[in-house]
């Protein structure tokens, strides 16, 4: 069986963990490890018994897919360079910087036959994996993601750091065009939005309540889901789903099932590299497409226009 040959552009405290996971997948062989910071490329390229390189472009010709793990800035001259060289991207999220810049990575990847993926992570989460079969037709979610200050990731605001996880997820369950946003934030430990609250009112009824903060005392990723036939809670955080059904009328009124469930760890790095190196393999299109990841960042931009327009 061809190897894949695999490379990860990036090894900061994210792509550390793509180069791990490459290095014990089979069907794919870690070629190199890429970074500006030459003494930490050479650390991990030890690690990992690899090659350390410190330019992208020497191994353009030389990969059949990359991991892109470098700041939202770098998204696109990186990720563009390796489709126009028919190379398959895992691209980190959120897509790009604009609209304009994910369409174009989304044509040259079409037209170069090669798969574009992009890195919500989420998706692979073991708790949202298992609420996928109980969800249907959506009409009330509520959303809070919060975590203590980080310094990774403040090149960006918080919508783009940390809600655009949520964003994709909503969009993902609901299936509808969005109606109306509205938006309120406020910086506090950088120059951009730290904390932010969301209301995305759907075409088909369905209201969205965002709420996500990198300024918080702990660290929370939680979902709740209200639809016709069920009330759903996620924690991604502790990987627990719980689902309460109404059942048959009592004196007392309507009974109540709850179906409560703590999922294995699972591996949710492993699992989307497994399923980019899957759709390499087959032709399938990828769990998170291109598509998702503009669909993600158009919103993404709309909600960040509001809160430029409106601060708390």
């Amino acid at each position: 069986m061809k190897l894949t040959r695999a490379a990860v552009i990036g090894v900061g405290y994210l792509g550390q963990f793509h180069a791990e996971k490459y290095e014990q997948m089979p069907g794919a062989t870690l070629a190199a490890v890429v970074d500006t910071d030459q003494q930490r490329c050479l650390e991990l390229a030890e690690k990992h018994k690899t090659r350390a390189v410190f330019d992208y472009r020497e191994i353009l010709d030389q990969v059949d897919a990359v991991s892109i793990v470098v700041p939202t800035c770098l998204h696109y001259e990186i990720a563009k360079d390796f489709l126009e060289h028919g190379v398959h991207v895992l691209l980190e999220k959120p897509i790009t910087n604009t609209i304009e810049e994910a369409d174009d990575l989304i044509r040259t990847a079409a037209r170069k036959k090669a798969v574009l993926q992009v890195g919500h992570l989420e998706r692979f989460n073991p708790a949202v994996v298992a609420a996928e079969s109980v969800l249907n037709n959506p009409r009330f979610v509520e959303s809070t993601r919060i975590a203590p200050f980080k310094p990774r990731g403040t090149d960006v605001n918080i919508v783009m750091d940390l809600m655009i996880h949520d964003i994709d997820l909503i969009m993902a369950f609901v299936g509808s065009p969005i109606r109306e946003i509205r938006a309120a934030g406020a910086p506090v430990l950088t120059d951009k939005e730290d904390i932010a609250n969301v209301r995305i009112e759907f075409e088909n009824g369905c209201v969205a309540n965002i709420t996500a903060s990198r300024i918080s005392l702990k660290s929370e990723r939680k979902m709740r889901i209200f639809q016709a036939d069920a009330y759903i809670s996620i924690d991604f955080q502790n990987r627990k789903l719980l689902v309460a059904r109404k059942e048959e009328m009592t004196p007392s009124g309507p009974a109540i099932s709850v179906d409560e469930k703590t999922l294995d760890a699972g591996d949710a790095i492993r699992d989307e590299i497994q399923s980019f190196l899957h759709s390499i393999a087959s032709g399938v299109p990828p769990k998170v497409t291109g598509e998702d990841g503009r669909k993600a960042l158009e919103i993404a931009i709309m909600i960040t226009d509001q809160l430029n327009k409106a601060p708390l």
